[in-house]
């Protein structure tokens, strides 16, 4: 929640706002088309903001008429984009961008140092580091987080929620053949002690992640995904779930296949959604 300070000075900057008229000539240039948008800082280059739209001018336009936004546009000297043909490429250009360049004003998409996963190997529960691990190869991992505790706080809630046993799942220390106190207070089937088989159990831990499950990647290398918008036609280069640009050929995609971008849940969300979408062509390079 905001200190009393930061809320004082939000609410005048919402009573002094006025129109960033120095913004106009740049904003009046931008294109109604899709893209990334880029709010410059005093120097220009210095990001502040970056965000994406269907329509680049219309959404600046948009920032421009909120009095919240009256700090970010006093210190915006200059309004840069980059035209894609539709919304996969702009999303994943602004995810790529914002983990790059950290601007100051964006809270979201920003670059996650570490992130970890639970991993179901043969019964036994773990949570792994995608250091340890290739999350876009290897199968029964669950989910993306940004530390082990998020991790643990999901098998917390599916335990409760399934009646699995904490030990058995790795919250909390197991003694062999001995019922946890859930399993006394009936919140644990039993596998613990025998009540409940074992193979039972992973069965029903394993139905609760299921939605959580991590997809491999399902090509044997880079592709290219075709997007088509009104007067501009992109390829999109990924690979092992990452976005490494686009080209607008297709001849050209295979300059950018070698590449790495490192693994990010955001762009894994944006690609998996897009190929499984099944409404653009892919091509395997």
């Amino acid at each position: 929640m905001p200190s009393r300070a930061k809320r004082a000075r939000r609410a005048a900057d919402v009573l002094e706002y006025a129109y960033p008229s120095h913004l106009r000539d740049c904003v009046d240039a931008l294109p109604r088309s899709p893209g990334v948008y880029t709010f410059h800082g005093r120097h220009g280059s210095l990001p502040l903001y970056i965000g994406k739209s269907i329509n680049i001018r219309q959404r600046v336009m948009d920032h421009c008429r909120t009095p919240e936004e009256a700090s970010l546009l006093r210190q915006t000297t200059a309004v840069s984009h980059v035209e894609m043909a539709g919304d996969i490429g702009a999303r994943l250009l602004e995810a790529q961008l914002v983990k790059r360049q950290s601007p100051l004003y964006n809270k979201l998409l920003r670059k996650v140092p570490r992130q970890f996963s639970i991993r179901l190997y043969r019964g036994e529960v773990s949570i792994a580091h995608s250091a340890e691990c290739d999350v876009t190869a290897s199968p029964m991992l669950f989910g993306l987080y940004s530390s082990p505790q998020s991790a643990r706080k999901t098998l917390r809630r599916l335990a409760d929620t399934h009646r699995l046993c904490y030990g058995l799942v790795g919250i909390e220390r197991h003694i062999a053949g001995r019922p946890c106190f859930r399993a006394m207070l009936k919140r644990c089937a039993g596998a613990c002690y025998g009540e409940e088989p074992l193979e039972a159990h992973e069965e029903r831990l394993r139905s609760a992640l299921i939605r959580l499950e991590l997809s491999t990647w399902p090509f044997p290398g880079a592709i290219a995904l075709r997007e088509q918008g009104e007067g501009l036609q992109q390829f999109h280069v990924l690979d092992a779930w990452q976005y490494l640009g686009s080209v607008p050929a297709l001849a050209q995609a295979g300059e950018l296949a070698g590449a790495s971008a490192g693994f990010d849940r955001d762009s894994y969300k944006i690609i998996k959604a897009a190929i499984e979408s099944g409404l653009h062509e892919v091509s395997v390079l």
